[in-house]
């Protein structure tokens, strides 16, 4: 019995079906159309949404960006040689403090060039983050609220889990003002201030505010972070020609 002949629109609407899942995965897993292996642009764009969701699972009901699905998506990025710049947008309300950390030294650590833009909110471990580039910018009506570490659930050992606490405290502090142009003293001074949150003490910064106490570089969009990240390109794609010769 002869084999029945392939339609030939039977191969490429399978593979179009194929792609469109695929897009449609990656949109479910990593909160993006595409991925850096695949990207067509030679800047990668990545998005911090929500809650940073560490080593905890959140509840299904939270909006979480979870730190192992960034981690490798800035990996692949830095290998990438289609890849010139990276754009971190982050409207974040924080999350796990050593997962938050843990993202802004690889952030800091690319050598590429690098470009955050927080639009609604860079709060609480979204702080370290945003400073974490080689250029920041927050929306006009954007907000950072700065507060010390907070701990959850069950401590045992007061003592213990005070030093671990400050010391830990020590280290966001320490990050925070080497990677921006705010001082020690005005940011303690913002982190510890009562009266202005409710229930806690700390800061909550809009805008203009962020850039006027060295927090942040600059206010703007999304239109001057991209020019902002071409400037970089221009200058990172010099820089290796010159080291080539």
């Amino acid at each position: 019995m002869p084999e029945k002949p392939i339609n030939e629109q039977e191969q490429p609407d399978v593979a179009e079906e194929k792609r469109r899942s695929a897009t449609v995965e990656t949109i479910q897993q990593l909160g993006q159309t595409t991925t850096p292996a695949g990207a067509e642009s030679n800047i990668y764009c990545m998005t911090i949404i929500g809650q940073v969701e560490g080593h905890l699972v959140l509840p299904p009901q939270n909006k979480t960006t979870k730190y192992e699905h960034l981690i490798p998506q800035l990996v692949a990025a830095e290998q990438n040689p289609k890849i010139e710049g990276i754009l971190i947008i982050l409207n974040t309300v924080g999350g796990d403090v050593e997962a938050g950390l843990a993202i802004a030294e690889m952030i800091t650590s690319m050598s590429k060039p690098t470009v955050t833009l927080v639009l609604g909110g860079g709060h609480s471990i979204g702080v370290p983050i945003a400073v974490s580039s080689n250029y920041s910018l927050i929306a006009e009506t954007a907000t950072m609220t700065i507060h010390p570490i907070r701990l959850n659930g069950l401590v045992i050992g007061v003592p213990q889990t005070f030093e671990y606490l400050d010391k830990m405290q020590e280290r966001v502090l320490r990050f925070i003002t080497s990677h921006s142009n705010i001082t020690e003293h005005k940011l303690k001074e913002l982190m510890f201030k009562t009266g202005e949150l409710t229930r806690d003490i700390g800061t909550t910064v809009i805008g203009i505010d962020a850039v006027k106490y060295g927090l942040i570089d600059a206010v703007g969009g999304v239109g001057e972070a991209i020019r902002q990240l071409n400037m970089r390109i221009d200058q990172y794609r010099s820089m290796k020609g010159r080291i080539v010769q």
